[in-house]
C-alpha cells in the first residue's frame, strides 16, 4: 500500500480502492476570485469496482453540514486520453473532493462530466469542474439529457435557498451549471475516452424526465444513476409505468459491474432489479385499486403498498410522494 500526500488531502492507494480524507478546505469563490475557508468533514472513499471506474458511495442521511449533501453515488472513468466524471455530488465541497479523487489516480485532464438529472445530491459539486475561476480545465464538456436545461431552469433556483438552508455557509460556490451537450431522449452518444468507448443514453420518463446512464463498453460496466436504488426507498419524479417499462429494458443489456444511484449491493444482474421492481409493481396494483374504490389520494397515500415498509430506508420520507405521482397519473387511464 502507498500512501502519499497530495495538497489538502491525505490518499491511501491499495489494489480496487483508494481513501481520500478530506481535512481543511480552501474554496475559490470564481467571480470574486476570493478564498472561502470552510472545514469539509466528509471524506470520499473511492473504489476501483473494474479496471478503470471508480465509484465513490454517497450517505443515506438527510443532507446537513456534517456530509456537506455527500448523499449520491460518484465517480468517473478514466481512459488513455482523459477522464470522464459521472455526476458530482451535492455541493461544491463534494465536488472538490471528488476532482481531487481523480488526480489521485491519474494526472489526464477531465474531457467530460456527466449530470445524469436534476436532483441535488448529483448536480451541486458541477461548478468545482467548471473553467470558471480557473478550478479545472477549460475543455470540459458537461453532459445531460436534453429536457436538463428546461429542468434547471425550473427548479435551480428553490434547490438553491434549499442547499443554503441545510448546509449554510458550506454552500457557498455550489452552483447550477448547465449542460453544453445534451442527448434527445432515446439517443445515445459515444465518447472515446482513449481506447475506451463510453456509451451515454438518454431515457424516455423513467425516475424523472430526463435521466441518463453510462456504459463502459471495455468492461461492461453500467452506471444507472437513479434508475437504480438499492436499500434506499425508490424515487419517482416522473411515470410509474415508463420507470417500469424502463427497467424492463435494462434488463437486456449484458452487464458485468454495476453502479446504483443509491445504495449498494453484491447481488447478481439483473436480480439487483427486483426488490424496486417488486416496489413499483406493488405501487402501481395498489393505486389502481384504490381508484376504482374511489380512495382519495390523502387517504390512498397513508394505504398504498405500505406493506413495503420494511423492505426500504427512507420509506416516510419518499413513500408518499411516489404514491401521489402514481395517482395523479393513473387516475387518468381510460
Amino acid at each position: 500500500m502507498k500512501r502519499y500526500r497530495n495538497g489538502i488531502f491525505d490518499s491511501i492507494r491499495a489494489p480496487g480502492f483508494l481513501f481520500v480524507f478530506l481535512g481543511a478546505l480552501a474554496l475559490l469563490s470564481g467571480a470574486a476570485g476570493s478564498v472561502l475557508a470552510q472545514p469539509a468533514t466528509a471524506g470520499l472513499v473511492i473504489e476501483e469496482i473494474s479496471p478503470g471506474n471508480f465509484v465513490h458511495y454517497g450517505v443515506h442521511d438527510d443532507r446537513s453540514p456534517e456530509n456537506l449533501g455527500d448523499n449520491a453515488n460518484i465517480g468517473f472513468i478514466v481512459g488513455e486520453r482523459c477522464v470522464l466524471v459521472i455526476d458530482t455530488g451535492g455541493s461544491l465541497p463534494v465536488g472538490l473532493a471528488l476532482r481531487q479523487a481523480v488526480r489521485s489516480v491519474t494526472d489526464k485532464p477531465v474531457c467530460h462530466v456527466v449530470l445524469t438529472h436534476v436532483h441535488p445530491d448529483h448536480i451541486f459539486g458541477a461548478a468545482a469542474f467548471s473553467p470558471v475561476g480557473g478550478r479545472a480545465e477549460a475543455d470540459v464538456d458537461v453532459i445531460g439529457h436534453e429536457n436538463l436545461p428546461r429542468q434547471l431552469a425550473a427548479r435551480g433556483a428553490f434547490y438553491q435557498t434549499a442547499l443554503e438552508r441545510d448546509l449554510g455557509e458550506t454552500a457557498s460556490g455550489s452552483e447550477i451549471v448547465m449542460p453544453t451537450i445534451t442527448i434527445p431522449a432515446g439517443e445515445t452518444l459515444t465518447v472515446d475516452l482513449g481506447n475506451r468507448e463510453v456509451e451515454i443514453r438518454a431515457w424516455a420518463p423513467a425516475h424523472t424526465d430526463h435521466d441518463l446512464s453510462v456504459f463502459d463498453r471495455s468492461t461492461s460496466t453500467l452506471w444507472l444513476s437513479d434508475l437504480l436504488f438499492v436499500d434506499h426507498t425508490p424515487v419517482l419524479d416522473s411515470n410509474i409505468t415508463g420507470f417500469l417499462g424502463v427497467m424492463k429494458l435494462l434488463r437486456e443489456i449484458e452487464v458485468n459491474h454495476y453502479v446504483p444511484g443509491h445504495g449498494r449491493s453484491e447481488q447478481s444482474w439483473p436480480a439487483v432489479l427486483d426488490p424496486q421492481q417488486a416496489y413499483f409493481e406493488l405501487i402501481l396494483t395498489e393505486t389502481r385499486q384504490a381508484i376504482r374504490d374511489n380512495v382519495r389520494l390523502m387517504d390512498a397515500v397513508n394505504e398504498v403498498a405500505y406493506s413495503q415498509a420494511s423492505n426500504w430506508l427512507n420509506f416516510e420520507t419518499y413513500h408518499r410522494r411516489n404514491v401521489t405521482t402514481a395517482y395523479t397519473e393513473l387516475e387518468w387511464e381510460q
